[in-house]
């Protein structure tokens, strides 16, 4: 069975927006990743662009009962008029009973799992099956200065999944389908320069766009860019260099745009600062002009004369500062970072970095991690980009969508190529607008080699319409960024896709004759985009069906479709006309459960887990992908009760032979094969199996497995344990169950529980175990409940009378305040007015949080909860009363006791959101502990800065483990 139907069953260059160069190192998971168009170091009176990440309201809605959506689509001319954004699109709503979150957020990770979800998206409860889950709604208020009149002000969405709809001051802005696209509004003409803005967005993930983990929510950045009418467009440079010698030669395009009413004459200068700061080339042009609401494209050409190339071992990064002149005065500056390197993609000799031949050494990857979901923050991006390179990956495949901006700074910063995917073919207004989107943004990276515009389209891989739509994708491409080459991944060649590819990507070597490809189209260069689909878990070395757990021993992980990772390897080295291979997949990630359906919950098919755990594969490439000498083992040593069978031992290395020692005894010295592995059987004794690896007859490396005693202690290793008081900065941090020793127990299951102290919070928790249903993320469930029935009653006295107050009165002889009266018709204002409406007992389960969210509709008011006059505190604007589960009653009342308002009934109604604002009951169920069980003897803990400085610690816990924690400095 191929993936398919398991699928079906259940040369020159650039580059963009960066940051700082330097050599190829290992990149601190903290640092600052600089994407696109970055404004660090202009100044904000000219252009600014402002994360607005901070402080988001959230609340779960639903997809198909408007009612429990908080009432939106059911306000009169809600989308037949402009201004009319009802429910919490509305800037009157009150969101103050809502959850307070931090983006990028991802709501699906909070989830609990449950058989009904899709497999395919790691069982987490949200789609179809659950329409109480698959809406989320966000809301964000934030202030424009009136300095900023006459600027163009723009919303920018870096990724949202999916299918979002957004509002700013209740005026709706547009819907991006895409879940990985970013998209921009111009919100200008909307915005209140005296006082608050409101944006709003409605998330529906009831949809699928991919067959894996896709999270759900506002998962990127978003950010707040002004600029004046006149200035650099959104992602508006390209920086195309051609290499001569020892010098660079740079082409530049800007797109200008005016959005002023009268045409615009001006001056371009550009500034190029090399990696180490200093300006080396700047050219100006003079003269320019551009119409009133017109783009003008414009460029200019300058040479570097000693060029520091980009490379996997020097990522050498260059700045192009574009200053945009008017009248003598600086109106924009826009930065772009942009790389120096010539790339080839050859049919006969495979593929060129700067001249030299290169196999590509690839990991194919999806974007979620463990604890987390697809929500990354930026540092993980380079956490995760550190553990595919410390095992050799060069390459990094996009699968199978837009990436975040911030993998490609940072693949950028480390030294990684990366094949840049976009998410599906075909030739429509929408799918090409997405496309061209991808290219516009990403074409200045250096690290981007090539466009893939398709993945497994098997409804075209076989046919001329196939063929026709990557020709036609191809050439758009190619108008767009005429320096790179573009791909399509195949799992079928020989006609339909294959055959228009301007760049063959083969999906498994078993799937095609690749040898009879080449030999029929000898001027299309090739690469195997998937290889492996090996299924392995980590620590395992004898199948555990029920458990989900496949040995770790590399084989053919689906015979007939895939290879393994080491024939996969071998083949590609056979071939010198083949680019290189992209291993399905680097990480481990959820959904995708081949070969398991439920209670399985995500892949197996990664070289490195989901928390970044190398599995033995990856030992196998590292001894073919790197240079320093290493020497792995497997499997581990600890097989009490089974003495003296015989175990299948292999060895991994990058060295020329290998001895290996069983408590000292030595088994035999063998040679390594080339791109090959070494194995022994060997009866099991307890004690220790070591490896001594050999070159030139010297030892130049060792490693060795222990049987262990029984856990004793926990263990927690930071990469890093000084973080920016930014907010933003993690540490990763290992979690290890250790025997008295101090050696890692590689059985291990102890759960383990964590707290913190000091000016860190905990982000995530995960522990590699595809088929563990304990929380990655644990946060406050909250549940809403609208009072409605409202009725009101005109009194002449301000009194709490039990007839007007009281729970059990009759109401029906009352005014319903949401009924539109003409003005005429309206009754005389009297003295007070009592409003009562009503709600259900809901679901409350033993220590839920009870709170009732009202309005202050005058500041003398009275509040009557089942005719028990009660009191409550000031929350964000809104009045907050906490309530005993005990005061329930099936039908509760809450009755408001003011004096008639200016405006009377309809002055209070039309600011009531459909009297949502008059009363909003939530319950809460609290987080759970932060906890895990490590699974063989591992589990991760993402920690966050919270932005105040200090001193923190996390600290580990086990019933009957001695107790661990790191410190950190957050300064």
């Amino acid at each position: 069975m191929n993936r398919r139907q398991l699928l079906l069953a259940g040369g020159a260059s650039l580059a963009l927006p960066l940051i700082l160069a330097g050599s190829a190192r290992a990149m601190q998971s903290g640092e600052a990743l600089l994407a696109t168009g970055f404004a660090d170091d202009i100044d904000p009176a000219i252009r600014s662009r402002e994360r607005l990440d901070q402080d988001w309201r959230f609340a779960l809605g639903h997809a198909t009962d408007a009612n429990k959506d908080f009432g939106h689509g059911l306000r009169a001319f809600f989308f037949a008029k402009a201004g009319y954004g009802d429910g919490p699109a509305s800037r009157e709503f009150s969101d103050a009973a809502w959850r307070l979150v931090n983006l990028p957020h991802d709501w699906a990770v909070e989830l609990p799992f449950d058989g009904r979800g899709n497999t395919n998206h790691g069982s987490k409860a949200i789609g179809r099956n659950f329409p109480e889950n698959s809406v989320g709604w966000y809301r964000k208020a934030f202030t424009v200065s009136p300095a900023d009149k006459g600027r163009r002000i723009s919303l920018e969405f870096d990724g949202v999944y999916r299918d979002s709809v957004v509002w700013v001051n209740g005026h709706y802005m547009g819907t991006e389908p895409s879940g990985y696209s970013g998209f921009r509004y111009d919100i200008t003409d909307y915005i209140n320069f005296d006082g608050e803005n409101l944006i709003a967005v409605r998330v529906d993930a009831t949809g699928e766009e991919g067959w894996f983990y896709e999270g759900a929510g506002i998962y990127r950045h978003v950010w707040l860019t002004k600029t004046a009418p006149l200035h650099v467009a959104q992602w508006g440079t390209f920086v195309k260099s051609t290499v001569n010698g020892a010098q660079a030669y740079l082409d530049i395009e800007v797109a200008v745009d005016n959005l002023a009413d009268a045409d615009q004459t001006f001056q371009l200068r550009h500034e190029v600062y090399g990696p180490d700061g200093r300006k080396v080339a700047e050219v100006e042009t003079q003269s320019l002009n551009v119409a009133g609401h017109k783009t003008g494209l414009f460029t200019a050409k300058l040479a570097v004369t000693t060029a520091a190339l980009w490379s996997l071992e020097t990522p050498n990064l260059y700045r192009l500062r574009t200053l945009l002149v008017k009248d003598g005065a600086v109106v924009d500056v826009y930065n772009t970072r942009f790389g120096i390197r010539t790339i080839v993609f050859d049919p006969d000799k495979g593929f060129f970095l700067n001249g030299k031949n290169l196999k590509l050494q690839g990991a194919n990857n999806h974007q979620d991690h463990a604890g987390v979901g697809v929500a990354l923050p930026d540092g993980l991006q380079t956490w995760r980009l550190n553990q595919l390179k410390s095992f050799g990956v060069n390459a990094y495949r996009t699968s199978h969508h837009p990436p975040t901006p911030e993998l490609l700074a940072a693949a950028d910063q480390l030294g990684m190529l990366v094949v840049d995917e976009h998410r599906m073919m075909g030739t429509s207004p929408e799918i090409k607008g997405q496309l061209e989107r991808l290219i516009r943004r990403d074409r200045n990276h250096p690290s981007v080699i090539i466009w893939s515009v398709g993945n497994e389209e098997w409804a075209l891989e076989g046919n001329p319409l196939g063929t026709h739509l990557a020709i036609e994708m191809q050439a758009f491409v190619k108008r767009l960024d005429p320096t790179r080459r573009t791909t399509v991944a195949t799992s079928y060649s020989g006609k339909g896709v294959s055959l228009g590819a301007d760049v063959i990507g083969f999906n498994y070597g078993a799937q095609h004759d690749v040898d009879a490809f080449h030999r029929a189209h000898p001027d299309k260069p090739a690469m195997m985009s998937e290889e492996g689909s090996t299924l392995t878990t980590r620590g395992i070395y004898f199948d555990d069906r029920a458990r989900s757990h496949l040995n770790a021993y590399d084989r053919q992980g689906r015979p007939g479709s895939s290879l393994s990772i080491e024939e996969g390897w071998r083949r590609v080295q056979e071939r010198p006309w083949m680019s290189g291979m992209f291993i399905w997949t680097g990480f481990d990630y959820r959904g995708e459960t081949t070969p398991f359906g439920w209670p399985a919950i995500s892949s197996q098919f990664g070289m490195i887990d989901t928390t970044g755990v190398l599995k033995d594969t990856a030992y196998y490439l590292k001894s073919v992908w790197t240079l320093e000498p290493m020497v792995h083992i497997l499997p581990h040593w600890n097989w009490a009760g089974r003495e003296g069978e015989t175990m299948d031992v292999r060895v991994y290395s990058n060295t020329e032979a290998v001895e290996l020692f069983l408590n000292g005894r030595s088994l035999g010295r063998k040679v390594i094969v080339k791109d090959s592995h070494l194995k022994w059987e060997v009866a099991y004794a307890p004690g220790k199996l070591s490896a001594r690896a050999y070159t030139g007859g010297k030892q130049v490396a060792r490693a060795e497995v222990v049987t262990t005693n029984v856990p004793a202690q926990t263990r927690l290793s930071p990469d890093k344990i000084t973080l920016r008081a930014d907010g933003e900065d993690v540490s990763v941090v290992w979690v290890n169950v250790l025997d008295k020793a101090g050696h890692i127990v590689p059985t291990a299951s102890d759960r383990v529980y964590f707290e913190t102290t000091g000016p860190i919070r905990i982000l995530g928790v995960g522990n590699g175990d595809p088929n563990s249903h304990e929380a990655d993320c644990v946060a406050d469930r909250h549940t809403y409940q609208n009072v409605g029935s409202w009725r009101s009653l005109a009194v002449d006295v301000i009194e709490g009378r039990p007839e007007w107050v009281g729970h059990g009165v009759d109401t029906s002889g009352w005014r319903d305040p949401m009924q539109w009266m003409p003005p005429e018709a309206q009754p005389p204002l009297t003295k007070g007015v009592v409003l009562q409406g009503r709600f259900d007992r809901s679901v409350i389960a033993a220590g839920d949080k009870i709170a009732l969210f009202i309005d202050q509709l005058s500041p003398d008011q009275k509040i009557y909860v089942n005719g028990d006059l009660v009191s409550a505190q000031s929350v964000d604007g809104a009045l907050k009363i906490e309530l005993a589960a005990a005061r329930f009653k099936d039908v509760n009342t809450l009755a408001y006791l003011l004096r008639t308002p200016e405006g009377g009934i309809p002055g209070i109604a039309d600011r009531s959101v459909g009297g949502s604002k008059w009363g909003t009951l939530r319950v809460t169920q609290s987080a759970a502990p932060w906890q895990r069980s490590v699974f063989n003897g591992w589990a991760q803990v993402i920690v966050q800065s919270t932005g105040a400085p200090g001193r923190a610690v996390l600290k580990a816990t086990a019933l009957t483990l001695k107790s661990s924690a790191a410190a950190f400095n957050i300064v």
